[in-house]
């Protein structure tokens, strides 16, 4: 076994080296493991020979500080030494095990594509070389829309809302098809998507856009369909999330403890068909929220440390026999009562299998505290064996053990081609919804003075150029979040100069003070003789507000595929097509100002 294991290491040199191989990696005579039918015979083996400590560390998977695996800058170097003791992301993966990495901006692991795939392969030749020699889960949150973390080259969506407006199954399947397929190029072979929260709450600080739908079965069905996008289509793992479901609450989980007052009844109805839909669906993880359902158990608990609701919910009646993650450990969701020693301990105990991200400079206390559950007999190694059996059949069936590494070469014909980019934008043009018309729109753009107001410069430009490219001439203001009377007024006698105002808005309802500010800028301009176009760029709930708005879109999205979307629905080259994926409230009352499934056309 080791000598096969030295094999597949310098085939892994191969291709870091940019050889391309002639065989798929680990295949071969000399290696024996996961191929033609020797799946289970590889993971019993495996587990067979693993130590305790290579057991416990299939269990972690954490993020590292590097744009490189073995070579760092002093910074870098300082982040990875106060959090795991040691200086580059491959000695924490030799450290401790890694069962896997986790990629963000803030850690400097996604620059660009090649250097994406560098580090993915420099990950996975640690993994190789030491320990028990399994390769990574390499995992990312690339939902697309607000939550993407590998930006341009690679293709961007709008995400699930949009989506959810766009009604398609096929579409949704496809974008999920085009992310996965990227992330797999570049050596990502886990994404922590689809979000299977069904937003019923217009204040949600957390997931809002994340989800597809306030309905729950256009939510299931667009979460099968993503599913199978990600895994039958692009051969990634796909994550449904936030299990119970995070789509009820005020409250932040990163920074709180979310309450779910929702009754037995209301969760089978309401949040449980989209996990039940992912199941089906054959979904290879499901990642718990830092949540507290009572009527699912009325311990007080959070979700992802509630044996009623993992083991006993999750795994006994939705029948999951797959990997359950919990979220990161880091929130505060769920270290407000619990140590970072015990927390990882009790989400075992709870039926979790992967533990992600202990809190900060926090992996050795969590790390220790799992050997030491095993040691005493609180974790038996029987359940211990359950879940590494679980994480090494996930990383066989997606051919993570057959071939963790990705080809350099391979990149420019997958990430971000022009086949990719259209089909982006055809599928999100499907999507921006009409909600309101005075008549205003479409306008005709040559020759049109527009005057673009809106919250940031990079929404504000995305739509000068795309209408300065149809020959409007344009006249962009940046507001900000928070225009204030002086540049409320600069922005009306603008206004007095233009033939129409485009307003962008980002969070135009609630109760804060930018808020009342984005809601006074738009009822300034409405009172002008000017026509006034307003679009919601991202939670579709701002279209109730704004006295004097009689022509509203919503984008559900800031990207800029999202921004080119709206001025071609603007502009006439495209027939709206979205349906309100949410019920909108009025503003400030109980009841509904445009119901779910509202739209327009032409």
């Amino acid at each position: 076994m080791k000598r096969s294991h030295r094999i597949r290491s310098r085939s892994a040199l191969a291709v870091l080296a940019g050889v391309a191989l002639a065989v798929p990696f680990g295949a071969g005579p000399a290696v024996a493991g996961p191929q033609g039918g020797h799946d289970a015979q590889y993971v019993k083996r495996t587990l067979r020979q693993m130590s305790l400590e290579e057991k416990v560390g299939q269990l972690f998977v954490t993020n590292v500080y590097g744009s490189q695996a073995d070579v760092v800058t002093d910074t870098e170097r300082a982040a990875n030494r106060l959090a795991y003791g040691v200086d580059t992301g491959a000695e924490v993966v030799r450290k401790y095990h890694l069962g896997g990495a986790i990629y963000f901006t803030w850690t400097n692991s996604v620059q660009n594509p090649s250097q994406i795939t560098a580090l993915s392969n420099g990950l996975q030749a640690a993994a190789l070389d030491s320990g028990a020699e399994v390769p990574l889960l390499v995992a990312i949150d690339q939902e697309q829309g607000i939550v993407t973390r590998v930006g341009p080259p690679a293709t961007q969506l709008a995400g699930n809302m949009a989506l959810g407006a766009g009604r398609s199954s096929a579409d949704t399947r496809t974008a999920a098809q085009i992310t996965g397929a990227e992330l797999r190029a570049m050596g990502i072979n886990q994404d922590f998507a689809p979000d299977a929260d069904v937003n019923v709450n217009p204040a949600n600080p957390v997931i809002g856009v994340r989800s597809f739908s306030s309905d729950p079965t256009l939510a299931a069905d667009l979460t099968a369909a993503a599913v199978a996008g990600y895994q039958d289509d692009a051969g990634i793992a796909a994550t449904a999330k936030h299990f119970p479901g995070h789509g009820d609450t005020a409250v932040d989980s990163h920074l709180g403890i979310p309450l779910i007052t929702h009754t037995r009844e209301q969760w089978e109805t309401l949040d449980a068909p989209p996990f039940r839909a992912a199941i089906d669906a054959g979904v290879d993880s499901i990642m718990t929220g830092h949540i507290v359902v009572p009527a699912l158990d009325p311990s007080g608990v959070p979700a992802t440390l509630s044996k009623p609701i993992v083991t006993g919910v999750l795994r006994q009646e939705l029948g999951f026999d797959g990997v359950v993650y919990t979220d990161a450990l880091t929130m505060e969701g769920v270290r407000a009562a619990y140590t970072d020693a015990e927390i990882p301990v009790l989400a075992l105990e709870a039926g979790v299998d992967v533990l992600l991200m202990p809190f900060e400079g926090s992996m050795d206390v969590a790390y220790q505290g799992v050997l030491d559950a095993v040691r005493s007999g609180r974790i038996s190694e029987r359940r211990l064996d359950q879940s590494v059996r679980r994480v090494l059949e996930l990383k066989v069936k997606n051919g993570i053990v057959a071939a963790p590494m990705a080809d350099p070469a391979g990149l420019a014909g997958v990430v971000g081609t022009p086949e990719h980019l259209a089909t982006a934008q055809a599928i999100t043009d499907r999507t921006t919804t009409l909600v309101t018309n005075d008549g205003t729109l479409p306008i005709t753009p040559a020759g049109a003075r527009v005057l673009v107001v809106g919250p940031d410069a990079a929404t504000t430009g995305a739509l000068t150029t795309s209408l300065g490219a149809r020959g409007a001439h344009v006249t962009t203001m940046v507001t900000g979040t928070s225009p204030d009377a002086a540049m409320r007024a600069a922005a009306v006698v603008a206004a007095g100069g233009s033939d129409v105002v485009v307003a962008l808005t980002n969070n135009a309802h609630g109760g804060t003070a930018a808020a009342a500010n984005v809601r006074a800028l738009l009822a300034e301009l409405g009172a002008t003789p000017t026509p006034l176009v307003a679009a919601a760029i991202r939670n579709p709930y701002d279209v109730a507000y704004g006295a004097g708005v009689e022509s509203w879109l919503a984008t559900y999205s800031v990207k800029p595929v999202a921004i080119e979307a709206l001025a071609r629905t603007i502009t006439g080259e495209v027939t709206p097509q979205g349906a309100l994926p949410v019920d909108v409230p009025a503003a400030g009352e109980g009841t509904t100002a445009y119901p779910f499934g509202a739209g327009l056309g032409w």
